[in-house]
């Protein structure tokens, strides 16, 4: 009897380990691509802002500023969005995108250390 039961404790043990290890962490089947936006941000505030926002966008999972190289790097979903459609979105949160510019009136309600040349414009 005591053989059964360790065999059962054994085997629904095992049956739990086997759970938690083929499940991948991404879902198994979601590929995510990256881009690297170059932009004008050189504050905190800058960073914060496109950080707290372009995670809302549709499919993208992960969003880090580079203040030092001035870029934004971004890991999302590219069944859900693309590199046009989130160089577009931080174009509207007032942020040059690459070679697009940052929304005016967008760039008018960014924070005050925010609206020097350099942040949101690119430096003439």
């Amino acid at each position: 009897m005591k053989t059964l039961l360790l065999f059962c404790l054994a085997l629904f043990t095992s049956g739990l380990m086997a759970q938690g290890t083929n499940t991948p962490h991404n879902g198994g089947n979601k590929k995510l691509a990256h881009i690297d936006i170059r932009t004008s941000t050189v504050c905190d505030m800058c960073e914060q802002t496109i950080e707290e926002n372009l995670i809302y966008e549709k499919g993208v999972k992960k969003v880090a500023v580079d203040l030092a190289k001035s870029e934004i790097h971004v890991e999302y979903d590219p069944k859900k969005n693309t590199p046009e459609g989130l160089r577009k979105a931080v174009s509207k949160l007032g942020y040059m995108a690459d070679d697009i510019p940052g929304d005016e009136a967008a760039f008018k309600k960014l924070p005050a250390c925010c609206q020097k040349e350099g942040c949101g414009k690119p430096v003439e």
